[in-house]
């Protein structure tokens, strides 16, 4: 047993020692070459830089288009139309306040959704507090 051993060993030494050594990669994506210029990496990835958006300083265009309405690369910003062109309920919006509860109609549909809500936030607020 020990002349086999000792065949192995020299085996191992003389032919799969060299081939280890001189064994390349065999990946599909070449190694990169060094840049030149590195990016920080923090934690969470690549720190991304922060974009300066164009603010839209012309009174005219301010005036008679919706700024920042369009979002495609082409075309441009929506124009404004006379107020009779707009549908009469558009006008009665409610945009100051939100309403509260105890002055809904209790048999309205936006009522039961209003108060599905708050108590989803009791629940909420009461499985944050510390269990005794």
């Amino acid at each position: 047993m020990s002349s086999l051993t000792a065949a192995l060993a020299m085996l191992r030494q003389r032919v799969i020692a060299p081939a280890l050594a001189t064994s390349t990669r065999c990946y599909a994506v070449k190694p990169a070459a060094p840049a030149a210029k590195k990016k920080k990496v923090g934690k969470l990835g690549p720190i991304m830089e922060k974009k300066v958006i164009p603010v839209e300083t012309d009174a005219n265009k301010l005036v008679g288009y919706v700024c920042g309405s369009n979002y495609l690369k082409t075309g441009q910003d929506v124009k404004i139309k006379p107020d009779a062109e707009y549908p009469d309920w558009l006008w009665t919006l409610n945009t100051e306040r939100i309403i509260p509860l105890d002055e809904l109609d209790p048999n309205s549909k936006q009522y039961w959704r209003r108060l599905r809500k708050l108590a989803l936030r009791r629940n909420n607020q009461l499985s944050k507090l510390k269990k005794f």
